[in-house]
């Protein structure tokens, strides 16, 4: 309450405060035929009776007329709620507050919605009025657990590990590679600057310049569609060390997390585990697996090897072909055919890859298509292999590895949500289950076009020291220094070890990537000052904290959102300007015939 005129906020006052008279400021959240109203503010609730008496009649009549979610201010004595009147939902529940004097500051016109988390609203109309969405309980608590988490972050690094909270520029230049970024004209014909997707470069800059340790709660921008966890513009906890190797940066990540840890989510375990990116892929078939229930993709080749069926021996026969399988537990009981039938459907579509079920009978025989080519001890050999009981249910999938991984990785996070809907408890809402996957591949061939590679997190991560020699011989073989940081199945972090020699760096961009060095010349001119070995990460903040606070989308955790196609529709952004506006940018827009029109009108 300090430099306010306030002597308490709506959700302190307790029986200690009996008998104090006390100004309220807050929000009118409920009034009951001209007796009490409930006044709200950012801390909590207070109940006010509203005087009946001849003396305060121009007080009861200001508060019985006071529309929901206006502002007051109240002033007057603290009392004891009546015995049997006490709310023990409430806080403030023993209490009431006897007005005395009151004043209405702004009165509040029809709302568009109620402000109650329980009164459902659609998001386009939460973000449209999102300063009174804002007012809810949920937005408030999450809005203030973000501060917090982030002051904790200072403080474990700046106060704690000496970082230096550096700010870096938003207007810059183009960047090859990686994702759109937004262009910003500039008064020079022609010349655009682009919307950092990261300070990456700045802060490999300020490595070169001896800072040795830098921190930012940065904004970055990316010109891309919004999806649930992506924002055109989001906030990233920006780090970078020198003189570190990748255990280094892994530790201190986790104690940052640890330290800054809200303590009503429970504890972390460091260090957390730490896989491969070919592990990942086998056995769960993403880079980003969730942890939290088993489920995991088996490798049944061996099994299978020995058998006449012709779309396995086919598999078989590729470079790298495999058969593997997901163990459903308990799938007859949970999963209709439709549902097993929209898997198998969703293979199809996403992946054109077949899936062949097999069913495990109370009896302990096989159902499937499959069994009929299949021998007492290979059916044996199989139910042991997958380690499968009675009622579970086998997706199987053959063909090339990374193809048959992914389908049925898709499959197991699919299948995980058609059981929990018909059911069973699978994965625990409140855990949090962390992990590091390692070992990336540094190139990967571009989806367009296979003959050429690009980076596969960026063009300044380290080839891993043991594949160095492969750069130059087989580019494709090379894992990197690039480390990704995983919770719950959602990747909430990345980063790397970078390349700090020029000569390297050139090499990379010009003879592997194909692209033009010049457009970077003045970092590679950087690394040819004595650059020192560095590396760092970048967590992603919106993402990080929906996840603390099970949002369903990051839109969610953010004050001011953009809506999933990337408008604001509060402020109706992007808008039009007129050619006035556009002419010292020597910018004219070409208008499709229809927008024209629509225009006109």
């Amino acid at each position: 309450n300090s430099f306010v005129t306030r002597t308490n906020t709506c959700g302190e006052l307790r029986s200690a405060h009996v008998g104090q008279r006390v100004t309220l400021y807050g929000w009118v959240q409920y009034q009951r035929q001209g007796l009490f109203l409930v006044l709200r503010d950012f801390q909590g609730l207070t109940q006010v009776i509203i005087p009946q008496d001849e003396a305060h009649s121009h007080v009861k009549e200001l508060l019985s007329s006071a529309p929901v979610e206006s502002v007051v201010r109240v002033t007057g004595t603290v009392s004891p709620r009546p015995l049997g009147q006490e709310n023990p939902k409430m806080p403030t529940g023993d209490i009431e507050v006897k007005a005395e004097t009151a004043e209405i500051l702004n009165s509040c016109k029809k709302l568009p919605f109620e402000i109650k988390d329980f009164i459902k609203k659609s998001e386009a109309l939460r973000m449209q009025y999102r300063y009174l969405d804002l007012r809810s309980t949920r937005l408030q608590s999450v809005l203030r657990l973000r501060s917090c988490l982030v002051m904790r972050m200072r403080e474990f690094l700046c106060n704690l590990h000496g970082f230096v909270d550096v700010e870096t520029p938003t207007l810059f230049k183009r960047t090859p590679g990686g994702a759109k970024e937004f262009l910003v004209p500039s008064r020079e014909a022609g010349k655009f600057y682009s919307l950092p997707q990261s300070p990456q470069q700045f802060k490999q800059l300020l490595m070169v310049g001896g800072l040795d340790r830098y921190f930012q709660v940065a904004r970055c921008y990316r010109d891309e569609g919004s999806r649930p966890d992506r924002q055109p513009e989001f906030t990233q906890i920006d780090i970078e060390m020198s003189f570190v190797d990748q255990t280094g940066i892994q530790r201190l990540t986790e104690g940052l997390l640890q330290h800054s840890w809200p303590e009503e989510r429970g504890s972390i375990v460091t260090p957390f585990p730490s896989m491969t990116y070919e592990e990942a892929l086998a056995e769960y078939g993403t880079d980003k697996p969730d942890t939290r229930f088993g489920m995991k993709i088996m490798d049944v080749s061996d099994v299978l090897r020995g058998s006449n069926i012709h779309f396995v021996q086919n598999a078989l026969s590729y470079p790298r072909g495999s058969i593997r399988a997901i163990c459903i537990p308990q799938g007859v009981r949970y999963l209709t055919n439709k549902d097993l039938e929209s898997l198998k459907e969703s293979a199809k579509s996403q992946f054109n890859q077949e899936i062949m079920e097999i069913i495990h009978r109370p009896d302990g025989s096989l159902k499937s298509l499959l069994t009929k080519f299949l021998g007492e001890k290979e059916q044996s050999e199989l139910i042991q292999a997958l380690n499968m009981q009675e009622d579970d249910v086998v997706l199987l999938a053959a063909g090339e590895h990374k193809q048959v991984c992914s389908a049925l990785g898709a499959l197991r996070l699919l299948s995980a949500n058609l059981l929990e809907a018909a059911g069973l408890a699978l994965r625990d809402p409140t855990a949090f289950h962390f992990l590091w996957v390692v070992d990336f591949p540094l190139f990967l061939p571009k989806a367009e076009n296979p003959s050429e590679l690009e980076s596969a997190h960026h063009p300044f991560t380290a080839p891993h020291p043991s594949d160095a020699s492969l750069l130059y011989s087989d580019p494709t073989k090379v894992r990197s220094q690039h480390y990704d940081l995983v919770l719950n199945g959602n990747e909430v972090g990345g980063g790397s070890i970078r390349i700090h020699s020029a000569e390297l760096q050139r090499f990379v961009l010009e003879k592997v990537l194909k692209e033009d060095s010049e457009v970077l010349s003045h970092l590679i001119e950087a690394l040819e000052f004595g650059a020192p070995p560095h590396g760092g990460i970048a967590l992603g903040l919106d993402r990080l904290i929906s996840l603390i606070v099970d949002a369903p989308s990051i839109r969610d955790v953010i004050a001011f959102p953009k809506s999933f196609r990337g408008r604001d529709l509060m402020g109706n952004a992007p808008d039009y300007v007129t050619p006035e506006e556009l002419e010292p940018y020597h910018i004219q827009v070409s208008w499709p015939l229809e927008e024209k029109e629509a225009k006109k009108n």
